[in-house]
Parts: structure tokens; C-alpha cells; sequence
């Protein structure tokens, strides 16, 4: 069996100036990486705002689990199973993140015979976006401590500094460290630490900007620490927005790519699905819905997050909104959440299958009924799926008055999308949703978060913690209480515990800390301790990777 960069390098890419030509851009507007991809100036959105929108669809999935669903590679086959049925579609994906390649998690860009190419360009330095956003980030760093070192006009208390420094690598050993040693000339010593690059409030930023003009805005309102007296200082106060903006101008173009099909592919940004809204950029997609008639995209993790940040977050900030929505799962992952081991996944078990198949349903019911949004469920098939199981998993969503379609684009790529495809185009054009948010911007912070629990995870309530209290009532005087809320809890269950998997019902999410991004423009909601600073495995994924005297890279998945 072909691995995936096997797969990859199998396919001659098409020159990226046909597949623009194909989506309707005009030349002028390609800027050029190579022959496989390309950025496209800022201009070509603004020069097509006469044009219509195409239709946007979401692809979202259950609550992950070790078995797997595949979202990214239906986001992908879906794309390229419409195309196969005649259609202008583009697909809208996230960039992939250094850190996961090396680590554990591998690439991010599909995988089997639904990926898009180059895919080692894609997985690594690409066209170098994240290191300039890790450059822009450490820049407000510098000129942080500089302005602390020089006298500290602003009165900066280091003991309240909230901005990190950050690398897009997992390496646990920077995540806490005392720098500013070595003497006077030196720094000011103080403790100090970094966050990977798709954790920093940049990357949130630049995803969710509109225009030059309004990520200059944005990163001038990032918040880098409070004074002595406990008002808040902005990277604006520090006279830094200018520099980064510079240092951004050309990573908050979009890139362009393709899928190994040949679809139009825009790939770009890649913020955090837990501290940020895991979403590729609002440019992206909305250059996207200009060039297709149908634009597919994906948010992170199962829906109770990616779908709830895309939908509440980007969708409110950017005025998008959707067609529909497809919900990805597999048998072997609802069997987990049924309390199989992983081990025994292999067999017919229809017992474990009910008693997981309520977490799907779930997901389901609040599309549907929370946002209002006609859905569909795309079942990625295994080989171990028996027939049973897979009527098992339609008559459920029958119930609940939403199709079931099996997806084998992992196998097939695009042909294996094509049923998958059709329904969607149904839904777009047969059946007309009513978007509502799960929440209203004009109620408490409190009163959204309490909104998220009950509505979207099916808990009772919350908890909030006195010094998570502190932080809201601090949040509210500075005027951050009326915008969305972005929820940081564990990403393997509805609730804040991993272990409570399904659908479990009866709990209470308890609220251990509450901060805001103030250039992103949300409150971030911390549910727990959340690693902004991955590690590596025992046996890191780097330790397989090379490249040939010919540059051919081999072992990145």
C-alpha cells in the first residue's frame, strides 16, 4: 500500500497559473512561489467584490478520538467529487503546523487519494507565513523588554507581562524559562516563556483580518501586559503595530494550491482550535466563495468546537454564512466512544455502536437545531464496517431527519466523493436554513459561556472559580463583554473531563480562567490547563523523515 507522500509525489502537479486561469483569476494577480503555488495579491478580492457568492459549506466532525475520523481528507474529496460532477468549487483549508509534522499528528494536508499538493511544501516551510507571524510575534517581544530596559515609561509591572515569545516547533523545554540574565546590560530578568507559533494571538489576527488596514488595527490592539496600576498595554502603546503589520503585509495574502485532482485549493493560517477558533482566514475563504460556485472548508476539532468557533466567531466577525454542513464520522470512532478499546475495533459490535452513536447525534441536533443549518453525515468506511453497523448509523440519523452518505475518498479520492457530493448540492439548493447563533453578543460573559454549556455540550451549568470572577468583572470595566467567547476545554468530550466520553449529560463545567485577545476580538474561556507549548513524542515523527541527493523528501505523512 502507497503512503501518503507516496501517493503525492505519484501525481505531476498542473502548473498553478492553469488552475487560476481555471478559477477564474486573472494572471496579474498571481504572485508566484515556483510553479505549484503561488500567493494572490489582496486586490483580486476587493476587484471581485461585483461578483456573487458562491455557496459556503462546512465541514466539521464528531468528538475526536485516537481512531481517527478524517475531516481535512473528506473536506478535500468532497471538493474534488464536486468538481468531478462538473462544478466550480474551491476548498478552503488551514496551513499545517511544524510542530504536529515533527511530533505525532503528522501533516495536515489530507491524506490517501484526497491531499492536497505539494504536499511537502504545504507541510513544511510553504510560503513562509507562520515564520513571519513568529517573527512579528517576537518583534512586540523585543520591543516589550527594550521598553522595560530603557526606563519603562509606561510603567509595565513585569510580573504582569501576558505576551509569550513563540516558535513553531514542539519543545517542551521553552515553555517556562527566566530570561534577561548575564547583568545589567543584558535585559531585566523576569520570567518568560514561549507558545508555539499557531498559538499566538497573531495567528488568531491575521485569520481573522479583513484587509491591511484592519490587521494593523487588530495588532495594535493586542494586550502585552498591565501596569503597575492594572491598566492594560497594547502593542500600540508600544509603537510596534507599524513593524508587524510590515513584517505581515505578505503572509496575510492568500495561497494557492491544488488538490491532486486539479481542484483550486486556499490554503492559509492555521490559528489553535482550543485558545483561538481553528479556522483557515477569513481572506481564504471569502476569496474562495468568489472563485467557486461552491467553496468547501473545515474547522478544527469535533463540532462542539471548530463548528461552534466557525460558526459563532468567524462566521458573526466576517458576515458569512453557510449552506450547509457536513459531520464526519466513522463506525471505529463511535465504537470508542462507546468504550471499545482501540484494539477492538476490528468487529461487528452493534452494542458498543449505541451506545456510542449518541455523541454523533449530538453534533447532529445542534446543527440542525441550535443553528439551524441543514446537515449531512458523511460516514468514512473501513473495512471492518459491516453492513449492520453502517444501517445502524442511518436509521439513527433518519430519526433525526438527516442523511447518511458512506464517503471513500480516502480510497477513491474524488469518485469516492461523488455521492457525498450530490447531497450537498442538494442541500444547498433545495433546502434553505435559518443561521442563528448559539448566543447573543449583548449578554454577560457568564451568560454566553452558560449558553455554549447548556445549548451546545448538553451540560447543566457552569462553575466559575473566584479568580476567574476576577477576571470577568476586570474584563467587563474595560468594556470585553460584549463579543464572542472562545471556549479552551479538552477537545475529547462534550464536557471539561476526557474522560467523559459519548454524550454525557448531568455535568458542570467548571471556569478556571478567562483572558481576552483583544486583536482577535474574543474572550478566551480556559476550562483547564491548556498546552500552548506542545512536546515531542518518545519516537518523534522527525526521527523518520529524510530527504535524497535529489531533494525527494520521504516519511512525512
Amino acid at each position: 500500500m502507497m503512503t501518503d507522500i507516496e501517493i503525492a509525489q505519484s501525481v505531476t502537479p498542473r502548473s498553478i497559473l492553469e488552475i487560476a486561469k481555471e478559477a477564474g483569476i486573472d494572471e496579474k494577480y498571481v504572485e508566484l512561489y515556483g510553479n505549484t503555488k503561488a500567493k494572490l495579491d489582496l486586490s483580486l478580492l476587493s476587484d471581485s467584490k461585483d461578483k456573487s457568492d458562491g455557496k459556503l459549506i462546512l465541514v466539521t466532525a464528531i468528538t475526536p478520538t485516537p481512531a481517527g475520523e478524517g475531516k481535512t481528507t473528506t473536506t478535500i474529496g468532497l471538493a474534488d467529487g464536486m468538481h468531478r460532477l462538473g462544478k466550480r468549487v474551491a476548498v478552503a483549508l488551514r496551513e499545517p503546523s511544524l510542530g504536529p509534522v515533527f511530533g505525532v499528528k503528522g501533516g495536515a494536508a489530507g491524506g490517501g487519494w484526497a491531499q492536497v499538493i505539494p504536499m511537502e511544501d504545504i507541510n513544511l516551510h510553504f510560503t513562509g507565513d507562520f515564520h513571519a507571524i513568529g517573527a512579528a510575534n517576537n518583534l512586540l517581544a523585543a520591543m516589550l523588554d527594550n521598553h522595560i530596559y530603557q526606563g519603562n515609561a509606561l510603567n509595565i509591572d513585569p510580573r504582569r507581562i501576558t505576551w509569550k515569545r513563540c516558535v513553531d516547533m514542539n519543545d517542551r523545554q521553552l515553555r517556562f524559562v527566566t530570561d534577561g540574565l548575564g547583568g545589567r546590560v543584558n535585559g531585566v530578568p523576569r520570567e518568560d516563556g514561549y507558545d508555539i507559533t499557531v498559538a499566538s494571538e497573531i495567528m488568531a489576527v491575521l485569520c481573522l483580518a479583513s484587509s491591511i488596514t484592519d490587521l494593523k488595527e487588530r495588532l495594535g490592539r493586542i494586550i502585552v501586559g498591565y501596569t503597575y496600576d492594572e491598566k492594560p498595554v497594547t502593542a500600540k502603546d508600544l509603537k510596534a503595530d507599524g513593524a508587524m503589520t510590515a513584517l505581515l503585509k505578505d503572509a496575510l495574502k492568500p495561497n494557492l494550491v491544488q488538490t491532486l485532482e486539479g481542484t483550486p485549493a486556499f490554503v492559509h493560517g492555521g490559528p489553535f482550535a482550543n485558545i483561538a477558533h481553528g479556522c483557515n482566514s477569513v481572506i481564504a475563504t471569502k476569496t474562495a466563495m468568489k472563485m467557486g460556485d461552491y467553496a468547501i472548508t473545515e474547522a478544527g476539532f469535533g463540532a462542539d468546537l471548530g463548528a461552534e468557533k466557525f460558526l459563532d466567531i468567524k462566521c458573526r466577525m466576517a458576515g458569512l454564512t453557510p449552506s450547509a454542513v457536513v459531520i464526519v464520522a466513522t463506525v471505529r470512532a463511535l465504537k470508542m466512544h462507546g468504550g471499545l478499546a482501540k484494539t477492538e475495533l476490528g468487529s461487528e459490535n452493534l452494542e458498543a455502536l449505541e451506545r456510542g452513536i449518541p455523541n454523533l447525534l449530538r453534533h447532529v441536533s445542534n446543527i440542525k437545531n441550535v443553528y439551524k443549518l441543514p446537515s449531512v453525515v458523511a460516514v468514512n468506511r473501513f473495512p471492518t464496517d459491516t453492513d449492520a453497523e453502517i444501517s445502524f448509523i442511518i436509521e439513527k440519523c433518519r430519526e433525526l431527519g438527516v442523511n447518511v452518505v458512506l464517503s471513500t475518498v480516502w480510497a477513491e479520492g474524488g469518485r469516492g466523493g461523488e455521492e457525498l457530493a450530490r447531497e450537498v448540492i442538494r442541500l444547498c439548493e433545495e433546502e434553505k436554513g435559518d443561521f442563528t447563533f448559539a448566543y447573543d453578543l449583548d449578554t454577560t460573559i457568564e451568560e454566553k459561556i452558560e449558553a455554549l454549556v447548556k445549548k451546545i455540550y448538553g451540560g447543566d451549568g457552569i462553575s466559575v472559580l473566584p479568580a476567574a470572577k476576577k477576571q470577568i468583572a476586570a474584563l467587563t470595566a474595560l468594556g470585553f463583554d460584549k463579543v464572542p467567547v472562545c471556549m479552551a476545554k479538552t477537545q475529547y468530550s462534550f464536557s471539561d473531563d476526557q474522560t467523559k466520553l459519548g454524550a454525557p449529560s448531568g455535568f458542570t463545567v467548571t471556569i478556571k480562567n478567562v483572558k481576552v485577545s483583544a486583536g482577535a476580538g474574543f474572550v478566551v474561556v480556559l476550562t483547564g490547563d491548556i498546552m500552548t507549548m506542545p512536546g515531542l513524542p518518545k519516537s518523534p515523527a522527525a526521527e523518520r523523515i529524510d530527504v535524497d541527493e535529489s531533494g525527494k523528501i520521504t516519511g512525512l505523512f
